[in-house]
């Protein structure tokens, strides 16, 4: 079974997530999204041509959403099949929190790491076929 696909998104702390994004916007050319949640990097997939992104934002420094770890920082990987990888990562032990989020955006749910990272897994949505 294919596990990680791939890079989904790349989550940091802040202590001023608004300033930080300004800087790296003057600097480094890393653009918002027009709703202001971070960035996008497009890319295609080699093999199938398929188009995807990997998402890039600052939280809050008080942030929940990466609770219970305490890292500043949370990387969101790109899975091919959500449910078959937590049937797995259960049988081998590795701590997964209950949450899930099924969305139009895909399907997420989080597992810790052995350092105590907290790790976002996501399904990215299946492409509906044209009629």
């Amino acid at each position: 079974m294919k596990r990680v696909t791939g890079i989904g998104g790349i989550f940091f702390k802040s202590k001023n997530p608004e300033k930080l994004y300004r800087w790296y916007e003057k600097n480094l050319g890393i653009e918002r999204e027009p709703h202001g949640q971070g960035a996008a990097f497009r890319w295609r997939e080699l093999k199938s041509r398929e188009e995807g992104a990997t998402a890039w934002a600052a939280f809050p420094k008080n942030t929940r959403y990466f609770r219970p770890s305490r890292a500043a920082f949370m990387i969101n990987y790109r899975v091919a099949n959500l449910d078959a990888l937590l049937r797995a990562l259960r049988k081998a032990g590795v701590w997964i929190d209950p949450k899930r989020d099924d969305s139009d955006y895909g399907r997420f749910a989080w597992i810790m790491d052995p350092e105590g990272n907290r790790i976002e897994l996501w399904e990215p949505p299946r492409k509906r076929s044209r009629r």
